[in-house]
């Protein structure tokens, strides 16, 4: 299995990627200038907890839908629309930041429908995960779940990269690893919930879909293995 090519240094940005920056960037710009009393009046103040009883996912209503069997789309669309909202500006900024790093990177080298299958898939993904697996009553929101299923296409990538190197190629999990670290130390000191679920799930399906979306899918990555 040959080399993934390494994009030029000043490529632009995949547009995909600044489609995706700017979704999770716009709504919260919106609520700041709300807060901030510059736009939309007093009710600005309340348009953050709107959108998140709005857009955010809940587990109690997936699980209610599953029971029950029954779809309903304003409920169903909660799978999609909740990495648009976060918590606060800094989770948001953190959550764009990386969505802009790892878009930037699988773009060029898998290509830009990996970066939506990706992002949308480890959307989805995680949500059910998050869903089945907890019985949590907190709102799932913010686009960590999606970020990580692009850390996840990177850490193929450079698992890929390292493959005949001579170097260890679990060095390709050291940001997720690191990643999730620090996401265990900090709970030790505040209550961060139940979301690393739902992150962690989103890596994982980021990386198996890699494989089906990278040059030469399964056939390579078996060949890959083999070597090893």
């Amino acid at each position: 299995m040959s080399e993934f090519s390494d994009p030029a240094p000043i490529n632009p940005l995949p547009p995909v990627v600044i489609v995706l920056f700017a979704a999770i960037a716009i709504p919260e710009v919106i609520f700041m200038l709300g807060g901030l009393g510059w736009i939309g009046g007093p009710e600005a103040i309340g348009w953050r907890l709107g959108a998140i009883q709005s857009y955010g996912f809940s587990g109690e209503i997936f699980d209610w839908m599953v029971a029950n069997q029954r779809w309903v789309p304003q409920q169903v669309q909660r799978l999609l629309s909740y990495p648009f909202v976060h918590v606060s500006f800094t989770s948001a900024v953190f959550a764009a930041v990386i969505t802009l790093a790892m878009g930037k990177l699988v773009g060029e080298i898998i290509g830009q429908i990996a970066v939506a299958v990706i992002f949308f898939g480890s959307t989805v993904f995680a949500a059910v995960v998050y869903a089945v697996l907890l019985d949590d009553p907190q709102w799932l929101i913010g686009a960590y779940p999606p970020a990580y299923g692009l850390i996840g296409g990177y850490s193929y990538i450079m698992w890929h990269r390292l493959t005949g190197t001579g170097r260890g190629q679990y060095r390709a999990f050291s940001l997720i690893a690191m990643l999730m670290g620090l996401q265990l130390l900090w709970g030790v000191f505040a209550d961060i919930g139940n979301g690393w679920v739902a992150d962690l799930a989103g890596f994982f399906f980021g990386f198996g879909a890699s494989v089906a979306l990278a040059p030469g899918g399964f056939t390579r990555f078996l060949a890959t293995l083999r070597r090893n």
